[in-house]
């Protein structure tokens, strides 16, 4: 498969610039998604599908169903342009995750493939609270690398449902060296879940959270406290944001 990726980053963060609402985020990525995937088409008119990896909690969240309630927006749910000439594909919008795992397993796909740790569609945006700036994202991505890191070390990266880090709006009074520090707070999410419409948080042994805690202060500049999100969902939702 010809895999052509497109650097978008600047774009994102211009278009971010100022907007501090959590939905408000979700739409301006969606529709800048958008945007910029028919930029893209001008470049291969020969195209003449759009496939997307829509599971049904999708939907769910984003009230595609008429009885679900509207939790958050999703951009690839009602958020492609009604003109498009593509045909739209979505194997997966009926299946839960865990039923997609089997899916995948049952037509022979790598495990590692199959159980890669989910993603949201607007990446580190809803993981940084306020407004997104590119020290936020630098900040929110290396504490979310030291994190998984650390849980491949300790063997538990492949026994939880999915682990990330959120970089709070929050700052915290810390002491470094001699001197007063007030930097930010990255809390620390890791869940299990089968069907991402409920979640347990993971009772992580102290070891590993103390590795996790200390390799972060110490190597993400201006971060001064790390706390562990012991929410279950319901009532929180797996993102933040």
């Amino acid at each position: 498969m010809n895999v052509k990726v497109v650097e978008a980053k600047k774009d994102f963060l211009t278009a971010l610039r100022g907007v501090v609402d959590p939905e408000q985020k979700r739409k301006t990525i969606g529709k800048l998604y958008i945007r910029l995937f028919e930029k893209e088409l001008l470049k291969n008119p020969k195209a003449c599908f759009l496939m997307q990896g829509t599971t049904y909690a999708d939907f769910i969240h984003s009230k595609g169903t008429k009885n679900a309630a509207y939790i958050k927006s999703h951009h690839n749910v009602g958020g492609l342009p009604k003109e498009m000439k593509l045909e739209l594909l979505e194997p997966l919008k009926y299946y839960y995750t865990d039923q997609v795992r089997q899916i995948g397993l049952h037509i022979g796909l790598p495990k590692v493939v199959v159980f890669q740790q989910p993603f949201p569609g607007p990446g580190h945006a809803v993981r940084i609270l306020g407004e997104v700036t590119a020290e936020k994202l630098a900040k929110q991505v290396q504490a979310d690398a030291i994190l998984i890191d650390e849980m491949k070390k300790s063997k538990w990266y492949d026994k939880v449902f999915q682990c990330w880090t959120i970089l709070t709006n929050s700052k915290s009074t810390a002491v470094k060296g001699d001197a007063r520090f007030f930097g930010d707070v990255i809390a620390v999410r890791i869940v299990n879940s089968k069907d991402r419409m409920s979640a347990n948080w993971v009772d992580l042994p102290y070891e590993v959270l103390q590795r996790i805690s200390t390799r972060i202060v110490n190597e993400v500049p201006g971060v001064s406290r790390v706390v562990y999100d012991i929410t279950t969902k319901p009532p929180a939702t797996m993102e933040w944001e």
